[in-house]
C-alpha cells in the first residue's frame, strides 16, 4: 500500500485521494421521468364558464415527473426506481376510474353504500363507488390532477428522502400533447 508522502513523492494518487479529487461540479441537477407504463385511461368532466358543464368522456392521459435538489450520498437526485414505482402506484389508482371532483361548488357529490351519485343542475350520474376515484380537488382538470399526484409523490416520498430536494413537478397530458402542469415545492408550507 502506497502512504500519501510516497504517492505524492511519486506522483501516484491512492483511491481516498482519487476520490476527493473528483469534486462534481457546483450546478443544478434535475431527474425526469416519462415512462411508457406511466399512462391511465379514465373518465371525468369538467365544468367551465361558471355554468357549462361538459359531457362524460375519457382520455388516455400521460404522465411526466420532475424534481430538482441536490445530489445525495450516492451521487444522484432521487432513486429512479422508487420515484418510478411511487408514480406508478399513484396512477393504477387513476386507471380505469371515474375521476370525480369532491370540491366543486356546483357539483353534488353523495356517497350511498356501493353508489356515488352525481349532480351538476339537471344531470345526474350515479356510479358504483368501486369505478370512482374521488379526489380532494374542484375540478377534474389536467393541472388540478397534477397538483393531486404532486401531492401525493410529495407525501409517499417525503419520509425517505427528507428536505434535500427543491421542487417536484408534475405533467399530466390529457390528449396527445395537452399538458396541464403543477410544480410544487419539495417541502410543505
Amino acid at each position: 500500500m502506497v502512504n500519501s508522502a510516497e504517492s505524492k513523492a511519486s506522483g501516484r494518487i491512492d483511491g481516498a485521494q482519487a476520490s476527493s479529487s473528483r469534486v462534481t461540479p457546483q450546478g443544478h441537477y434535475r431527474v425526469l421521468l416519462t415512462k411508457e407504463q406511466l399512462v391511465f385511461s379514465s373518465a371525468h368532466f369538467i365544468t367551465f364558464a361558471g355554468d357549462i358543464c361538459e359531457c362524460l368522456h375519457g382520455h388516455n392521459y400521460g404522465l411526466r415527473a420532475e424534481v430538482s435538489g441536490a445530489l445525495d450520498e450516492n451521487r444522484y437526485v432521487i432513486d429512479f426506481i422508487a420515484f418510478r414505482d411511487t408514480l406508478a402506484e399513484i396512477v393504477k389508482q387513476l386507471d380505469h376510474h371515474m375521476l370525480v371532483a369532491l370540491h366543486h361548488p356546483m357539483i353534488l357529490v353523495e356517497e350511498r353504500g356501493d353508489e356515488v351519485e352525481l349532480r351538476f343542475r339537471q344531470k345526474r350520474w350515479v356510479l358504483p363507488k368501486e369505478d370512482c376515484k374521488l379526489l380532494p380537488i374542484v375540478n377534474t382538470t389536467a393541472e388540478e390532477i397534477a397538483a393531486w399526484i404532486a401531492q401525493e409523490v410529495r407525501s409517499k416520498l417525503y419520509s425517505k428522502i427528507g428536505d434535500r430536494l427543491e421542487w417536484l413537478e408534475i405533467g399530466v397530458d390529457e390528449n396527445n400533447g395537452q399538458w396541464g402542469y403543477c410544480r410544487l415545492p419539495w417541502t410543505a408550507a
